[in-house]
């Protein structure tokens, strides 16, 4: 039972928002966590990262029930004790994804693409080098067929053109929801996700199998996909402070930067209430 006054299940976004700049995770933020968890808080971390990259993000929020990853389309519990267990495992389809990128093509102009297609321990991005992808020890260069020989967890691309922004309002007034999921996460690049998948539809599965209520759900973000978690959540949407401004708006409340620990900050108050 969780104490009268807080909230049910807590979510937070991690790179950004829990993980600070230099890619670490202060023992402050861990244990604060840890005290949430005894408080009898089930924690997840909704992260855009995928599946290919479980050890880290747990390394990243060890105190955490369950994982919403790649967006929203793996949910991982790892609360069984005999080992964790895959709730939800959406892919994009090739076809679809090379209909798609066509189509943006012709809008925009040529596309960067990378794409996430392999769930295997910490396995490259396939696709063509951009030097403003941060991670250039997960990428490997292949070619457009190489890429969709095969459905995919999720796609990245970039033009040379247009602010991100600029290009994610672009392709989502020519890709409708129900062909993908279109969002962006900080990057430099959109993110061309399942259709239905978003971080809201992937707390959705945790939610329903613990009973929770998304009106008793505590989140915390930083980018555009954090929003569809925002206007799922009930109990309280906080950005921090170094957040996009779409995500600053959409908030109820702001804590500290993820530089100063402020996911830890709000939540040791409200622990300490």
């Amino acid at each position: 039972m969780t104490r009268p006054g807080l909230p049910k299940l807590i979510a937070t976004d991690l790179d950004g928002t829990l993980v600070r700049s230099d890619e670490t995770v202060s023992a402050y933020t861990h244990g604060v966590l840890d005290r949430v968890r005894a408080a009898g808080i089930p924690v997840v971390g909704a992260t855009g990262r995928g599946p290919r990259l479980k050890e880290l993000t747990r390394n990243d929020i060890r105190a955490a029930d369950y994982l919403v990853m790649a967006g929203g389309g793996c949910v991982v519990d790892q609360s069984d004790p005999a080992g964790p267990v895959v709730l939800r495992d959406e892919r994009l389809s090739a076809g679809v994804l090379a209909a798609l990128l066509t189509d943006l093509e012709a809008a925009v102009g040529p596309l960067t693409v990378m794409v996430e297609g392999s769930d295997e321990h910490d396995a490259p991005l396939w696709g063509d080098y951009h030097p403003a992808w941060p991670y250039q020890d997960r990428f490997e260069a292949r070619t457009r067929a190489e890429c969709l020989s095969h459905d995919v967890v999720k796609a990245f691309v970039r033009t040379a053109d247009h602010h991100v922004d600029e290009l994610l309002e672009t392709a989502r007034q020519l890709v409708g929801p129900e062909v993908a999921s279109l969002t962006q996460a900080g990057l430099g690049f959109v993110e061309i996700c399942p259709p239905g998948v978003d971080k809201a539809s992937g707390l959705t599965v945790v939610a329903e199998r613990l009973g929770v209520d998304p009106a008793d759900v505590l989140v915390f973000g930083d980018m555009p996909n954090d929003l569809p978690m925002f206007a799922w959540a009930g109990w309280s949407r906080v950005a921090v402070s170094n957040a996009h401004p779409l995500v600053r708006a959409a908030a109820d409340e702001v804590t500290l930067r993820n530089d100063d620990d402020g996911v830890a900050v709000y939540l040791d108050r409200l622990l300490s209430r």
